[in-house]
């Protein structure tokens, strides 16, 4: 026999050793690097409107696809939806209602600006299926911060619990 003769039952022992030790090792790496980089990094994960409440928005107000955006450096809101049933989602393109975004949060109710050559930041054509519309909302101090919870609020109609992208 060799000088360096290591029994088959033991080399297989030694080898199951050192692949458990390299396997915990890469399992720790692992775990760290993922931990690491998690830790303070953006998620993309997007709260969206609940599917019921997506139902209630369509059968009574006659949109879908609400969405709340953070734009130009968070001075302004845009709220967007996309209309299915132009007679019941006339009351969001009214001229005559004043719509509010309330951040409960913040404490604040924001309005559409009106500009001298513009005019209101929103359109208040007549609505036609399948068409996006949008209006934005002055956020001056950037008060209504991303991922809040925000209410829409145009005459009768109340978008409650819509998260800021």
């Amino acid at each position: 026999m060799p000088e360096n003769y290591v029994p088959r039952p033991a080399r297989a022992l030694l080898a199951l050793l050192l692949m458990g030790s390299f396997a915990s090792t890469l399992v720790a790496q692992s775990t760290e690097q993922k931990s690491a980089a998690t830790a303070g990094a953006p998620t993309r994960y997007h709260p969206s409107v609940p599917k019921r409440a997506t139902q209630y928005y369509s059968m009574v107000w006659g949109v879908d696809s609400l969405d709340v955006k953070w734009t130009e450096s968070g001075e302004v809101i845009r709220f967007s939806y996309r209309v299915l049933d132009p007679v019941k989602a006339a009351i969001l393109n009214d001229k005559a209602n004043e719509p509010s975004l309330i951040d409960p949060e913040a404490g604040v109710s924001l309005v559409i600006p009106s500009l001298e050559k513009v005019g209101k930041l929103r359109q208040s054509s007549t609505p036609e299926a399948g068409k996006s519309y949008w209006m934005a909302f002055s956020n001056k101090g950037r008060i209504v911060k991303k991922g809040h919870r925000v209410d829409v609020v145009i005459g009768n109609f109340r978008a409650q619990g819509l998260v800021v992208n």
